[in-house]
């Protein structure tokens, strides 16, 4: 069931937040070695199948590629990481996502692919919401990738099950798409 809302020049104000919500949570998981980059690489993997999918070549190119520079640039930022990725990165793989939804129009699709930033951005929202109005913190640190490492996880745990988890919500991701 293919279901579209014409949301006329509110759209730009959307089209704005998403940018702004996907910049900001990509920088927020951005945390530990390796971690927004193989997650970016899972992302970018998907959003390359998305465009094949709804028949964009160029989307489906830019994920390709924005998928192979992580993987490549993983190599100098997974544990022990002799190169960051910084804000200049991840700012800009958060628009490079952002933008391949808007472009496909699969606005809605982004949050599951990125489902990973989704709950690092929230952890973080839903921390300083708790602290600010009840004095109560509902994380032990925030983005929740720390709480794990507070947990006693290892950084290399955290990393390698929130790419666990990236990989099959970017799967779920294209087979509803698919499904469409």
């Amino acid at each position: 069931m293919d279901i579209t809302v014409d949301l006329g020049y509110a759209y730009y104000a959307l089209a704005f937040i998403i940018i702004l919500g996907t910049t900001n949570a990509v920088n927020l998981t951005d945390g530990l070695d390796g971690l927004a980059t193989g997650i970016s690489a899972i992302a970018g993997a998907a959003f390359a199948v998305v465009g094949l999918l709804v028949g964009s070549l160029s989307v489906t190119f830019f994920g390709i590629v924005v998928s192979a520079v992580c993987l490549g640039f993983l190599y100098f930022n997974a544990n022990p990481a002799k190169v960051f990725m910084g804000d200049t990165g991840s700012l800009a793989l958060g628009g490079a996502f952002a933008g391949m939804a808007i472009a496909t129009k699969t606005e809605l699709l982004l949050i599951v692919i990125g489902f990973v930033f989704v709950v690092e951005a929230l952890s973080v929202i839903l921390q300083v919401a708790s602290f600010k109005t009840r004095g109560v913190r509902i994380f032990r640190m925030s983005p929740i990738h720390h709480h794990f490492e507070l947990g006693g996880w290892s950084e290399r745990k955290v990393v390698y099950v929130f790419w666990a988890v990236s990989l099959v919500m970017a799967f779920l991701g294209i087979v509803l798409l698919s499904m469409k």
